[in-house]
């Protein structure tokens, strides 16, 4: 794990002048200039994992090294520039680099797409450009674990069915019926504490690398959609069409521990960018009623349930990632958000 104190002393230095010579420009800018929208097209990167990518969402885009990050052509990056564009703000999309099973870690180091092989992708970071005015996208969740989590509260999810959903249990000698309390006290507390901390100083170095890298470039932390309702009744029951609950065979006692996570998670993002200065996107605030458990109005699949993507019965799960109703709220709330930091 790396510590803070071996972080970059000229990495840290040189994004300080960057974001103080931004200011010096902004405070230098012509009188007058607040409260509407720039004319010209405004440079922007997306990047980010599976959740900007929007995985599950056919068709997706098949390019090369890049196919494995079932990155949705219509995916939320996307729909929001489409959104603004019918507002009449403009973006000039430079990149869209987000793909699937990306850590933050990916935003500096190349992600490695089938372990073993030399397919790899470039780091995120590689697509930032000077001009480059806004960055946004979603990271943390692969950092996290989640599905190291999800495994560990699912038998179903543990079998030999689901090898494609990465990593394993956090402790596989741990049945997934006490999950709940597995994570609350002992050996999975610490585990889970140690993420966390993982999480934040990953998302500082990424927010530093923006202002390094993009010194005018307005960074936007996009959070994740909730996943499980207050309300845990609502997961004991299918949703229309579907066989399985949509959170699988996980104990409805820890439903609340696997909220109370992502709560945590959506809590650090937030610290991150409040202490960097930047932007956040807060999904989990606006998403409490369009969970994996709120039937015909989810936003999100549910874990066994059938994505896009395959042929006839062949598909892939969709593992907990936003449909198409959540992938247009991801877009709305992202476009609002940029519109409201261009027009300051």
């Amino acid at each position: 794990m790396r510590n803070k104190t071996t972080k970059s002393p000229v990495v840290r230095r040189l994004a300080a002048a960057a974001v103080a010579l931004g200011s010096c420009l902004a405070l230098a800018g012509p009188a007058g200039s607040a409260g509407a929208a720039p004319a010209d097209p405004v440079p922007t990167v997306f990047f980010g994992d599976s959740y900007t990518a929007n995985f599950g969402i056919a068709p997706f885009n098949q390019d090369g090294d890049r196919t494995l990050c079932f990155q949705a052509k219509e995916n939320y990056p996307t729909v929001a520039t489409r959104r603004l564009a019918d507002k009449g703000i403009r973006l000039d999309v430079q990149s869209d680099v987000s793909c699937g099973g990306a850590l933050i870690h990916h935003f500096w180091n190349e992600q490695e797409m089938l372990p073993g092989t030399s397919l790899t992708v470039p780091p995120q970071q590689d697509a930032l450009k000077e001009n480059t005015q806004l960055a946004v996208g979603s990271m943390g969740g692969n950092t996290l674990g989640f599905t190291r989590i999800l495994k560990q509260c699912s038998d179903k999810l543990r079998s030999p069915d689901h090898v494609l959903l990465p990593g394993e249990p956090v402790d596989e000698d741990e049945p997934a019926a006490t999950c709940g309390e597995f994570f609350e006290s002992g050996d999975g507390k610490e585990w889970l504490d140690g993420q966390f901390e993982q999480v934040g100083w990953d998302l500082e170095e990424l927010l530093e690398r923006i202002a390094y890298f993009s010194p005018d470039a307005k960074p936007v932390l996009v959070g994740y959609p909730r996943l499980v309702p207050k309300d845990t009744n609502k997961c004991l029951t299918p949703a229309p069409g579907q066989t399985e609950l949509p959170l699988a065979d996980i104990p409805q006692d820890a439903l609340p521990v696997l909220d109370q996570i992502q709560k945590r998670l959506d809590d650090t993002m937030k610290k991150a960018v409040a202490d960097a200065g930047a932007d956040f996107v807060d999904l989990y605030d606006q998403t409490g009623s369009n969970t994996a458990c709120d039937g015909r109005n989810r936003g999100i699949g549910g874990l066994l349930e059938n994505s896009q993507i395959g042929e006839g019965d062949q598909r892939l799960p969709w593992y907990a990632h936003p449909n198409e109703k959540g992938r247009d709220i991801q877009a709305k709330q992202v476009a609002d958000k940029v519109e409201q930091i261009l027009n300051r």
